[in-house]
């Protein structure tokens, strides 16, 4: 690989350090819409609020990562992904088929968040920023645990919601 400039590489860090952090409040804000639907799935009511104490942590280690650097996390980039996250929620609200439509966005946005880790790490071993290799392994093997625990628990998810469906009793949450 051609020698790239130490420069070029930081920003791109940098940015994706950002976007990764404004990525995990769309997650609280995403996790926080769910919990208010999951009276009748409280196993994964449990893993996600399990999962958002993680996203937590996720949160401050790229703070942690981004103050080495000088640099503040941005502010606009939380808001607009926190509103997102958000309005994504809200759009499965009133699908009768909410849990299955939530359980299927989640898998995609553990993966999403799991790639997004993978790219920093790389980036990290790029730009010779060690340090910050063990926290970004940390928050994207929490990531693909629970991408692996959405995937795992999709047949079951599903035929509890067909039960509950079958049975005339509230199935979407």
């Amino acid at each position: 690989m051609a020698s790239l400039p130490n420069d070029v590489v930081s920003s791109v860090f940098i940015t994706g350090l950002k976007n990764a952090h404004g990525v995990e409040h769309q997650a609280l804000a995403l996790i926080d819409r769910q919990l208010d639907h999951l009276a009748n799935y409280p196993d994964v009511a449990d893993r996600l609020r399990a999962h958002r104490g993680e996203t937590e942590q996720q949160i401050g280690r790229l703070e942690e990562i981004l103050d080495g650097f000088n640099e503040t996390r941005s502010v606009l980039k939380d808001a607009a992904l926190t509103l997102s996250g958000n309005l994504a929620a809200i759009a499965h609200v009133f699908a009768p088929d909410e849990i299955l439509k939530n359980s299927f966005a989640n898998y995609a946005f553990e993966n999403f968040e799991a790639a997004s880790y993978k790219s920093l790490l790389t980036l990290a071993d790029v730009g010779g920023f060690g340090s910050a290799t063990p926290l970004l392994t940390q928050s994207l093997n929490e990531e693909l645990a629970m991408a692996a625990w959405v995937d795992e628990n999709n047949a079951d998810l599903t035929r509890r919601y067909l039960e509950r469906r079958a049975a005339g009793e509230t199935a979407s949450h």
